[in-house]
């Protein structure tokens, strides 16, 4: 019989595995699942490739990364619907055997979103096989390093960007606001609109943070506090455009000081999911809330984005907003994420 996991207890390298004189490759990965009580556990397992199924590219995995939805799915949150699994909403590495003709071995990769960490294996692992759907081909300008530096988040960012280029923002029109200003999307969002020519505001609710925020770009930074109260449902304008990630009452007031014809983009639920606000805004104002989805964002819109990602950001700005950890570190650096103790990108080198 055929032993497909067994936990990894030393430092690994890849390696070959022989059971029942089929030559399969192991790998290391980290993998979810769930007690009878409904509680999420993770451990360190070394895999063997035949637990790889419904994709046509395989992939060996250089870097993932750790976001806010990454620490929800190993806190036990509705993230993960299909137990054991690898989790990991992204990775990017290199091509090493493809049935689909968009992609071939040697091929540079990123993958975000779709149903990785969900329904399928994702990218905390040393290996993948996804549907060729789900690839994108890094641009030249870009190595797998650097597109984990950017993941979900900085995708989010730039879809963020191009929604309040669409709405026909342009940094003549007035001040454009960041909140959850130290977290991953709103780090990548501050460097990219002001690498743009946009005044950046951001929102924190981490005063130490303030000259970091300055370092990417903002050229001011206000209290989170000043957001988070309940507010009248019109206010000041003040905004030209905004890009929210916290949602909730933030949300709901940044919508109230908004400028005449300003367009405010949300993607994230971290202060809450209701929206206590008003239909005001949009009918006194014409104000354009739109929604930033990453998951399941249409190919054309990604390869759009990954391009602006190239040639706009700042990668030695980038680098100053990130930290490294290896594989094993992810469970306990993804409670310090939701208790609020990270700030910029966290890459995971699922090598070490």
């Amino acid at each position: 019989m055929c032993v497909l996991t067994e936990r990894a207890t030393q430092s690994y390298s890849p390696a070959v595995a022989h059971n029942t004189g089929v030559c399969r490759m192991s790998f290391r990965a980290l993998l979810a699942s769930r007690s009878d009580e409904g509680a999420v556990t993770t451990s360190l397992e070394t895999l063997q490739d035949d637990v790889l199924v419904d994709g046509d590219v395989d992939v060996e995995i250089a870097w993932s990364n750790l976001n806010y939805k990454d620490a929800i799915a190993l806190a036990g949150f509705n993230i993960i619907q299909s137990f054991p699994l690898v989790p990991g909403i992204d990775f990017a590495g290199t091509v090493t055997a493809s049935r689909d003709p968009r992609f071939k071995a040697g091929d540079s990769v990123v993958a975000t979103g779709w149903g990785l960490s969900q329904t399928h294996h994702g990218g905390f692992a040393q290996r993948a096989r996804v549907p060729g759907d789900w690839l994108i081909a890094l641009p030249a300008a870009l190595d797998p390093r650097n597109a984990m530096a950017i993941g979900t988040a900085g995708l989010t960012a730039m879809l963020s960007v191009l929604a309040l280029e669409q709405a026909g923002l342009t940094p003549a029109r007035g001040e454009v606001l960041v909140t959850g200003a130290s977290g991953g999307v709103g780090s990548v969002a501050i460097a990219l609109l002001a690498g743009l020519g946009y005044r950046v505001v951001a929102s924190s609710g981490k005063p130490a943070e303030a000259d970091y925020l300055r370092q990417l770009g903002a050229a001011d930074v206000i209290a989170r506090d000043t957001l988070s109260q309940p507010g009248p449902p019109v206010a000041a304008e003040r905004w030209a455009g905004a890009i929210d990630s916290v949602g909730g009452q933030t949300l709901a007031n940044v919508l109230a000081q908004t400028a005449y014809r300003g367009v405010v983009t949300t993607c994230g639920f971290v202060g809450g999911r209701e929206l206590p606000s008003t239909v005001l805004p949009f009918i006194l104002r014409g104000v354009t809330l739109a929604g930033i989805d990453s998951v399941e964002a249409p190919r054309v819109l990604r390869e759009q984005a990954w391009q602006r990602l190239a040639s706009d950001l700042d990668l030695d700005l980038l680098a100053s907003t990130l930290s490294e950890i290896p594989l094993d570190a992810v469970p306990a650096t993804a409670q310090q994420m939701l208790g609020g103790g990270r700030k910029g990108r966290t890459l995971v080198d699922v090598n070490r």
